[in-house]
Parts: C-alpha cells; sequence; structure tokens
C-alpha cells in the first residue's frame, strides 16, 4: 500500500484501535521476570462520557505506561468503573419519572435490576470513549465497583473495621439533600456565595421585654430550643439563666452561655436550633437542650412545625415572615452575602440535620497517613498538594459513610429483634453470629442503607487486584508506581485510598502521586454548558484526531492548578502530525530504492548527519529524563522542537542536495541517516501520539506494533559537540542571509552573492562542508571568502559566529529608499521594546498573568532585540 499524500485521523484511528483489541499487547503477565510498573485508572462513572478532565488524566497516564511498557518493564494499567451511588440513580430515577413512576413504584429490588439494565445497556460508552483515546490499559483486567469481587472486598473491609471499633452508629450533625435523599459527607458539600438576607427577629422575654435575634433562615425557629450570648459580652450577661419565648410556637428558652457566640454577627445573641445547626448541637449537647427536628426528608416542614406543617421549607420562611409581621415582631431585614453549602451533585441548598447514620472513626486511619508522607514512602507532584494533604488529614472528622440509597453496596449489618448488629460478610454469616448470640435461631433484617460510593473507591488499589484473596496481581503490581489524578479528588478519594491501603495492606497504596490542573477555556473560565464553552474530546476526535488532543493535553502538566486549552492549541497540535506525515512520507519515498542489509557502520558521515544524531541523541536523553520526572510538556517541547525546527526545518532541506546529487555512496548514507533518524523518533513519539506512529511505522515495513519496540536509549557516540558548532554557523549564516532578503524586500527570484570576511579558517570550514547548501537555502548563486573584503555602498551586512557577511545588492534593491523605510520600522521596534520592558518590570504583571503570557512576552522581547540589531547594522552599512 502507498503512503498517503494525506494523513486521516478518522480512518487511521480507529483500524489501528481495532488491530490494537485484536492481540494481547497490553496484557500483562505476574509472573514476567520484567520489573513491574503498575497504574490504577481513577474508575470513571458509568454516567459519565469522556470530558476534557478524563482525557488529560488518561493521556498522561497512557503517555507513562507506554513509555515503561517499551522501556522494558511488565507495565500494567487496572481498569476500571465505578458505581456512582447518587448519580446513577438519579439517572435512572428521572427515566422513572417520564413514565410517571418513582422508585416506590418499583420497590427496592425491582428498581436495583432496572439500574443493573441501563448499566448493561450505557455504563460501557466510557469504556469505548477511554479505548478510542489510545487507552492501552490492559482491558482483561477492567473491573466495576459493584461487580461480586469487589462487593466480597467492601463486605470484607466493613466487618474488620466495625470489629475494631473504627465503624459506629451513632446520631450525629450530617449533610442532608432533600432532592437526592440522602446524607452527603463534608466534602461532598460545594459552599456557594448567595445573596441572602439577616432577618431581625424580636423574641419575648418571659419578665417582660425582648431580646433581638439575627438570622438567615427564619423558618428553622420552629426548632428552637435556647437562646445563648456570649459570656463576655456586657450587653447580655444579665440575660444568662433567665427565659424567652419562641415567637408564634410560646415554647420557653433558656438563655445560656456560649463562648461560640460572635458578638459581632447581627445582634450578638445566638438562637439555638441543636436538630439544624452543627454549632446549635455542640452547645445544646453541653447545654443539655433538647432536638427538635422540624424537616421530613423532602425538606417539607414536619409536625413539629404546628401550623406550617406540610409547607416546603422556603414556603414557610415566607409564612413565618409574615406572621411575625402581623405580630410585630419582625424588626428589619438587611441583605446579606453568604456561604450556603449546596449537594455537589444536583446544586440542592443542603439542610443540617441530625440523624443516625454510620460512620468511620478517622483519626486512626489518619495518622499513620500522615507519618507515610512525612517519611517520604508517598511524594505528591508538586509537591505544593502536600501542604492541603497535611492540612486535611490534620483537621479530619469522622467520616459518614451512610446513604439512604438503593444503588450501592447494601450495608452488611443485620439486626436481631433487640436491636443487636451483627456485621458479616453474607446472610448466612449473620445468621451463624446471631444464633451463637441468642442461643436460637431469629429473625434478622439487614441495614437499609447503602454505603458512601467513595468507600468502595478507597479500596481501589487492592481491590482491583484480587483482595481479600492473595493473587499474584497483589504479590506483583501493589503497591502500585503512580497514581494521577485530579486536585478536586486529593480528600474524596487519595487520601482515603493511603488511609486504606495502609489499614488492609499494610503499605502505602502508590509510590507517587501525580495532581493534574483544572482544564479552564482559553480565557481561564471553568468549561461548563451554561457558558458554552466546553470542548467535547469526541468532538476533537471527528474534527483533529485524538492524536492532536493528546499532543495538546500534555502541555497541560505545567505547574499551576489550571490549565487553558482552546481550538487554537489543537489546531497547532494538528498541524504538528501533518508535519510528522509529510517528513515520513518524505523519507520513505527518497528511501524505497535503499537495498536492505546496509548500515551506517563504517561509514563516513557529513557534516549535517553528525549534526542531526547529535541533536537525535540529546533529544533522546531530554525526553527520557522529562517523562522520568512526569514532565510531559518540557518532553513534549523537546519532541516538536527537534522534529519541526531542526529535522524538518534544516536537516531534510540540506539533504535533499544529497539526495538529488551525482554520489552514490553520500546518497546512500544520506538515505541511512533519514531512516534511522525517523525510526528513533516514532519511537520517540510514541508514547504522546500511538496512532499517527503506529500507522507509520508500518508503512516502514514493520510486522509487530511499534507499542512493543525498544525505547530508545542515548547513543554517547552519537553525541557531537564539533559538528553541532559548524552546524549552527551554517544555520546563522542562512538565517541572517533570509532575513536580510525579508527585510530589504530582495526579490525572491534574485540569486544574490555573499562574500565572507573575517575568520578564514572557520569561513572555509563552513564553506568546504555546506556551500552547495548554503546557496540552495539561502538562493545565492555564489558564496565566497575574501580577505579584507571593502564594502561598496550599497552591500548589506550581517553577521554569522565571528564571520562578517556581505551581500551586495547595487541594481537589486533601491538601497537609499531601503533605509528610509528601514529608519521607520526601526522607530517602531523601539517603541515596542518599550512597552514590552516596561510590562516586564512591573511586578503586578509577572505575578498575575498566565506563565505562558509571560513567556511569550518574553520571547516577543527577544526577537524585536534581534530585529533591532540588524535593522541597525543595514543603517550602518
Amino acid at each position: 500500500m502507498g503512503f498517503p499524500a494525506r494523513y486521516d485521523p478518522r480512518e487511521v484511528e480507529d483500524r489501528i484501535r481495532r488491530s490494537w483489541e485484536a492481540r494481547p499487547y497490553w496484557i500483562c503477565d505476574p509472573r514476567s521476570e520484567k520489573p513491574p510498573f503498575s497504574i490504577v485508572i481513577p474508575p470513571p462513572n458509568i454516567t459519565g462520557r469522556l470530558h476534557m478532565g478524563h482525557a488529560l488524566n488518561n493521556t498522561l497516564q497512557d503517555i507513562v505506561i507506554r513509555y515503561k511498557r517499551m522501556d522494558g518493564y511488565e507495565a500494567c494499567w487496572f481498569p476500571g468503573t465505578d458505581h456512582a451511588g447518587i448519580a446513577t440513580q438519579n439517572v435512572v430515577e428521572q427515566e422513572l419519572a417520564k413514565e410517571g413512576k418513582t422508585r416506590h413504584d418499583l420497590g427496592r429490588e425491582e428498581f436495583v435490576k432496572r439500574v443493573w439494565q441501563w448499566k448493561e445497556k450505557y455504563g460501557s460508552e466510557i469504556v469505548e470513549q477511554l479505548k478510542a483515546l489510545g487507552a492501552s490499559c490492559d482491558w482483561s483486567r477492567l473491573r466495576f465497583t459493584l461487580d461480586e469481587g469487589l462487593s466480597r472486598a467492601v463486605r470484607t473491609a466493613f466487618v474488620r473495621l466495625f470489629e475494631e471499633g473504627l465503624i459506629y452508629r451513632g446520631d450525629y450533625m450530617i449533610n442532608w439533600c432533600p432532592r437526592c435523599g440522602t446524607t452527603l459527607s463534608d466534602i461532598e458539600v460545594e459552599h456557594k456565595e448567595v445573596d441572602g438576607h439577616l432577618y431581625y427577629v424580636r423574641y419575648p422575654l418571659e419578665e417582660g421585654g425582648y431580646v433581638t435575634i439575627a438570622t438567615t433562615r427564619p423558618e428553622t425557629m420552629l426548632g428552637d430550643t435556647g437562646v445563648a450570648v456570649n459570656p463576655h459580652d456586657g450587653r447580655y450577661k444579665h440575660l444568662i439563666g433567665k427565659t424567652a419565648i419562641l415567637p408564634i410556637l410560646k415554647r420557653k428558652l433558656p438563655i445560656v452561655a456560649a463562648e461560640e457566640v460572635d458578638p459581632e454577627f447581627g445582634t450578638g445573641v445566638l438562637k439555638i436550633t441543636p436538630a439544624h445547626d452543627p454549632i446549635d448541637f455542640e452547645i445544646g449537647r453541653r447545654e443539655g437542650l433538647p432536638s427538635v427536628n422540624i424537616l421530613n426528608e423532602d425538606g417539607t416542614i414536619n409536625g413539629n412545625g404546628g401550623p406550617f406543617a406540610g409547607m416546603d421549607r422556603y414556603a414557610a420562611r415566607e409564612a413565618i415572615l409574615e406572621r411575625l409581621k402581623e405580630e410585630g415582631l419582625l424588626e428589619k431585614v438587611e441583605p446579606y452575602r453568604h456561604a450556603v453549602g449546596h449537594c455537589y451533585r444536583c446544586g440542592t441548598a443542603v439542610e443540617p440535620l441530625i440523624s443516625t447514620q454510620w460512620f468511620v472513626r478517622m483519626r486512626p486511619l489518619a495518622e499513620p497517613a500522615i507519618r507515610v508522607v512525612e517519611e517520604g514512602r508517598i511524594q505528591f507532584i508538586p509537591e505544593r498538594w502536600t501542604k492541603l494533604y497535611y492540612e486535611w488529614l490534620s483537621n479530619i472528622r469522622d467520616w459518614c459513610i451512610s446513604r439512604q440509597l438503593w444503588w450501592g453496596h447494601r450495608i452488611p449489618v443485620w439486626y436481631g429483634p433487640d436491636g443487636e448488629m451483627f456485621a458479616a460478610l453474607d446472610e448466612q454469616e449473620a445468621r451463624a453470629k446471631a444464633r451463637a448470640h441468642y442461643g436460637e435461631d431469629v429473625e434478622l433484617h439487614q441495614e437499609e442503607d447503602v454505603l458512601d460510593t467513595w468507600f468502595s473507591s478507597s479500596l481501589w488499589p487492592f481491590s482491583v487486584m484480587g483482595w481479600p484473596d492473595e493473587t499474584e496481581d497483589l504479590k506483583r503490581f501493589y503497591p502500585t508506581s503512580l497514581l494521577i489524578t485530579g486536585f478536586d479528588i486529593l480528600f474524596f478519594w487519595v487520601a482515603r485510598m493511603v488511609m486504606m491501603g495502609l489499614k488492609f495492606m499494610g503499605e502505602v497504596p502508590f509510590r507517587q502521586v501525580y495532581i493534574t490542573p483544572l482544564i479552564v477555556d482559553e480565557k481561564g473560565q471553568k468549561m461548563s454548558k451554561s457558558r458554552g464553552n466546553i470542548i467535547d474530546p469526541m468532538e476533537v476526535k471527528e474534527s483533529h484526531g485524538m492524536d492532536a488532543l493528546r499532543f495538546t493535553l500534555s502541555h497541560a502538566s505545567s505547574k499551576g492548578r489550571a490549565w487553558r486549552l482552546s481550538w487554537t492549541q489543537l489546531d497547532e497540535s494538528r498541524n504538528f502530525l501533518n508535519k510528522i506525515w509529510n517528513m515520513a512520507r518524505f523519507v520513505l519515498t527518497n528511501t524505497e530504492d535503499l537495498p536492505q542489509g546496509l548500515t551506517l557502520k563504517g561509514r563516513p558521515l557529513a557534516w549535517e548527519d553528525r549534526w542531526i544524531l547529535s541533536r537525535l541523541a540529546r533529544t533522546v536523553t531530554k525526553v527520557r529524563e522529562e517523562l522520568d520526572r512526569y514532565n510531559f510538556h518540557l518532553g513534549a517541547e523537546a519532541l516538536y522542537s527537534f522534529t519541526w525546527h531542526e529535522l524538518c526545518d534544516w536537516y531534510l532541506e540540506v539533504a535533499k542536495v544529497r539526495l538529488a546529487g551525482e554520489d552514490e555512496e553520500a546518497r546512500r548514507t544520506c538515505q541511512l541517516v533519514l531512516r534511522e533518524v525517523l525510526d528513533v523518533l516514532l519511537r520517540l513519539l510514541h508514547p504522546y501520539m500511538p496512532y499517527i506512529t503506529e500507522e507509520i511505522w508500518r508503512h516502514m515495513g514493520h510486522e509487530d506494533t511499534i507499542a512493543v519496540a525498544e525505547f530508545p536509549t542515548p547513543e554517547p557516540a552519537w553525541v557531537d559537540p564539533e559538528a553541532e558548532e559548524r552546524f549552527e554557523l551554517f544555520k546563522e549564516l542562512v538565517t541572517e542571509v533570509r532575513a536580510i532578503r525579508a527585510e530589504l524586500r530582495v526579490p525572491a527570484r534574485a540569486e544574490l552573492t555573499v562574500i565572507l570576511s573575517g575568520a578564514e579558517e572557520e569561513a572555509q570550514a563552513l564553506l568546504s562542508a555546506f556551500e552547495g547548501a548554503c546557496c540552495k537555502l539561502a538562493r545565492l548563486a555564489s558564496i565566497r571568502y575574501e580577505k579584507g573584503f571593502t564594502p561598496s555602498p550599497e552591500t548589506a551586512k550581517g553577521v554569522a559566529g565571528e564571520l562578517t557577511l556581505y551581500v551586495p545588492l547595487a541594481g537589486v534593491v533601491d538601497f537609499k529608499a531601503a533605509k528610509e523605510r528601514l529608519k521607520k520600522e526601526l522607530s517602531k521596534v523601539e517603541a515596542e521594546l518599550g512597552k514590552l520592558r516596561a510590562r516586564l518590570s512591573n511586578p503586578d504583571f509577572r505575578a498575575r498573568a498566565p506563565a505562558e503570557v509571560v513567556e511569550g512576552t518574553e520571547a516577543k522581547l527577544k526577537e524585536l532585540q534581534a530585529r533591532r540589531l540588524r535593522l541597525t547594522r543595514h543603517l550602518e552599512g
């Protein structure tokens, strides 16, 4: 098959992917003698579609795993998907709503069956999209957090923690989502600033008069059981021990002292609602105040709300305010901006409630998790995330792990007739424990709640390998080598995996944690449907190809919390792919007649051959160093620079002279160098852009996949400083002549003469090596060395290394008119340089501007400085 003129990623990627899937390239062997390298995928939700966060995370993982696989490791990437409790249940409940039904109409068993049906139909979409991205996971090891093996791991972990007293059941203040109908852990609550109001309400005093209390949630006053003042606040000391009367419901409220009361907030008096505020809960428990819950699970007022029972919480607020106005107890209302907790899943404002829930005691688990990072057994990249990890674990609260859902891991606890609890792996074991306890068989019923999705996820690094069984995978691949994930789940997931790994495996779950930035749009805004700025990876696949997306995203590893993505960057990556394709086509077309068996060994190399091989050797070293440090962006930049600016811009152009020449041996040597460079370069590029490199590799005649070819190692013998120095001089000369042509507007067809002056030895070496190439690339009629050359007035002057070069232009350009134009251009350049210097000397610009903007400004300054130097030189000539 011939080499197509254009690269078509849509045709190539799908075909290549099918060929990979037909062979066992990604399947790893735990008995292999190769050194192990393992990664577990952050399991995406089965409800999800591939978004840019997934694309970034999995691109970087795939770059690492392909690199390690090619570099001689038994590289195993464990894939899987997450059952996503709340998210998946919500999706199926929405489908039922279209049928006019609720989950309660079906009942628990039938509803769970319905969710499984949905999962079988739609749950594999995200996996197929990951495969399209090029993710070379060992798909034979694909796991699901609700499959039987992982469910057994979850039950085993729960029972062990329960038996050690690390899981308990208790009444605590929890976060309740009325929309999802379940509890949320603290880190599942997103606090958003909202424009609300501060309502000043008069509470009558039993002995006469009143005290004014400010609140943002007047509906919760229905659950007030006390009033508190700060004991150091002289305004209210006299009220401590007295009694206030709750408006409307007339409940007596003892006035107590509490250090927690902020004298600066509102009036400095706090109403105590122990059932609906975490601070009030602690004060109420200390002071022995009763807790009165006023809310139903759906956010409506319950029977404790008196005349407001049955109303929605916000409707009740308005009704209460109206009643307070009527009774003259609403003193005033002020605008007030404050943070309100919202459900991370559906966006509903959450309600603090006292509820009986299941909790994990976190302090005993957190202390070892802090210690292993302090000891260097886990390294965070970038290192700054270590501080946040410490802060969260040092201030950790017990983890509420129960959820009032039907889809998920049902808590493995059974209750006896007297409420006695039996944690067991299954009902049979629970019955055996109950029989031993009661002395006879008794009726048991299982806990209705399910576990927080993050509980099963916290076991992922070892449950995915078959724990609690002692499997070959666990022996070989645990601990894993690296975790790549986003900072948004540092606490949800990463810290908890560390705790559970230490608890159940006695070892950290991973050695290094690479934290990716958040992908934002080109203006720095978060991508969202409402803004209309989402870039869909699957759309990019159709328009640019996955390799273009991957190469673009590999630059997102540059340090920072956010990284800007634009279609312009994707266009640039697509252009780079086309450049690679055209370069490969040129090489393969021009080496078709190369006899098999020929090698470079023993052949004399031209200076340009020595130069390109030296630059390639340095690129190999650079790419390996940056991949080993997970500086994906620096590896990508090195590959781009070598391919475009050295191989394509220079070596291929010089090679054309020899390929078209009459010297057969020189031509063969050039062909061999071209093939060698292409071979090494494709293997270097493969982890970043697997599809195009695979396609070109096959066109080169290789039968096996490039994915299992050896990753290039440095060739010290190729490093040639002398060749690099000589070729750089050649580049400088050609660049200088091209600049003279452009700035003095020399007609394109004009063939010029260049006279070199200065260091004779340097000039003669240059001419002997590159005279023909200089003439071709700079469009010269001739180039020569002339000692003590005296230029005429209409001669342009340039500099290359220690050499001065002269270009006579009499009769070619109007030198006088050109000088007038150059003076104006120099003035513009000077003005622009002044602006750039001012901008770069401004500390605010350097502190606030994105790194890429600062770097771009510095590059522009350097470019203009060089241009000013050349313009000045022309005007002096």
